[in-house]
């Protein structure tokens, strides 16, 4: 008979298991109780989208747009896309939902993305990213509160080490055009010294060639002027309200003026948090502010800022988690299973996790409650038929946690069974009590 062979896992996907796994949901439960800090709402939006929301909000020159999405026609003959980030959708969502009647709205939301590009450390075909926003409100006071969310949740995750907050304005409308007009007469002044793409980029999107990595448009892009002889008088004070609202808030910054959002929509605050510590690919969150992008879907002018974060790359700047120890293993001496199956239930009422054991045998038991790092032992034993003899054991021997577990413990049991104790042996660090079943 011929072998089957075993279908692989695409490339550029992962599987995410084990000690990675625990720092990936790391990331997102960080996220999670640093949105509640925040009042954020959470929302989720559909995977995929009509291509043309991504097209018209990421921009049709773009690489993403061009070279990167997964595209697809479907059996209706629609063209759709798999989300490559998610601003767009929501500023979809927005308008297809009648949000705005919620304005100013506070999200959050999470999940999967797709970008067809070559796979490389910390970045993926089907990678996963985090994303805040702010949608209705005009005020500095928003970007602050953005960037406070982020660095907060940079905190909580034990990160702060080597990343840097990284700022800039790209000003208003006016500021904006008059900086890209300089720009375009400084680079054709270097047109035959450009990289081709830079060249390209020339006639598209010239702001982008501030952040090319070619050896050739550097010394170009760093002579290049600076926006600040551009910013306008109103430009140049929302920036300013932004940098005093970090500074009050102690958020750290450092002003980057080479740092750019090529699209049109985007105004005032750009930021990223940068590190050395993943090679090239040093962004761990980026974001700005993007007047407007809703326009560019068919709503009014809405001001909009927001941030998004790639999980996989957050999650490889935190220390390795360890597997979460149970709280209780049961160990039993041959009581039965009904008995273990009913003490599990009334424990996992009041939040005791426990480790559940499919062997046989006390010894047996143990050992498997001790690989998994269980704190506390719940010993078991048959004392007669109906009632048994039950014996809590602190493995970290502290006087201190025993009462407390044991205190749980033997509210949860009292729902479900008569209890005789306890009565405290070992000098504080044993427990022991007999049990019966209610009614019995």
């Amino acid at each position: 008979m011929a072998r089957i062979e075993t279908p692989k896992r695409i490339r550029g996907t992962q599987d995410i298991f084990g000690p990675e796994q625990r720092r990936f949901a790391r990331v997102l439960e960080a996220f999670e109780h640093v949105r509640r800090l925040y009042a954020f709402q959470r929302i989720d939006i559909p995977m995929f989208e009509d291509t043309q929301v991504f097209a018209r909000s990421i921009g049709e020159t773009t690489d993403v747009v061009s070279k990167e999405m997964y595209t697809f026609e479907d059996r209706g003959g629609d063209s759709i896309t798999l989300r490559p980030e998610f601003t767009a959708g929501i500023a979809r969502a927005y308008l297809t939902e009648g949000w705005q009647q919620y304005a100013p709205l506070k999200l959050v939301t999470s999940g999967a993305v797709f970008r067809y590009e070559r796979p490389q450390k910390g970045r993926y075909r089907q990678f996963h990213q985090i994303d805040a926003e702010v949608i209705g409100a005009a005020e500095p006071a928003a970007d602050v509160e953005l960037l406070a969310f982020a660095d907060q949740l940079l905190r909580e995750l034990g990160i702060t080490e080597g990343v840097t907050l990284q700022l800039n304005t790209l000003g208003d409308a006016e500021t904006r055009d008059a900086w890209r007009t300089a720009l375009v007469a400084h680079f054709e002044q270097h047109r035959g010294d450009l990289s081709e793409d830079s060249l390209t980029r020339l006639a598209k999107n010239p702001m982008r060639i501030l952040d090319s990595k070619d050896p050739r448009d550097r010394p170009i892009a760093d002579a290049a002027p600076d926006i600040d002889a551009h910013l306008t008088s109103e430009a140049g004070a929302y920036f300013e309200a932004v940098t005093k609202g970090l500074d009050a808030a102690g958020v750290a910054w450092t002003r980057n003026s080479r740092l750019v959002r090529g699209l049109d929509y985007y105004r005032h605050t750009a930021f990223e948090f940068v590190t050395d510590r993943l090679g090239a690919q040093g962004t761990v969150l980026g974001g700005g502010r993007y007047d407007g992008l809703i326009e560019q879907l068919g709503g009014p002018h809405t001001p909009a800022v927001g941030w998004a974060a790639g999980v996989e790359r957050l999650a490889m700047l935190i220390d390795a988690q360890g597997a979460v120890a149970p709280d209780v293993a049961i160990i039993d001496d041959l009581v039965g299973e009904d008995w273990v199956t009913g003490i599990e239930a009334s424990l996992r009422r009041v939040g005791l996790s426990l480790r559940s054991s499919y062997k046989t045998g006390a010894k047996k038991r143990f050992k498997d409650a001790m690989t998994a790092g269980a704190s506390h032992f719940l010993n078991l034993g048959l004392i007669e038929d109906g009632k048994i003899s039950l014996r809590l054991t602190s493995r970290a021997r502290d006087m201190a946690i025993v009462p407390e577990v044991s205190g749980r413990l033997f509210s949860a049991l009292g729902a479900d069974f008569e209890l005789t104790g306890p009565v405290e042996t070992d000098f504080g660090f044993t427990l022991q009590a007999n049990l019966s079943r209610k009614g019995k």
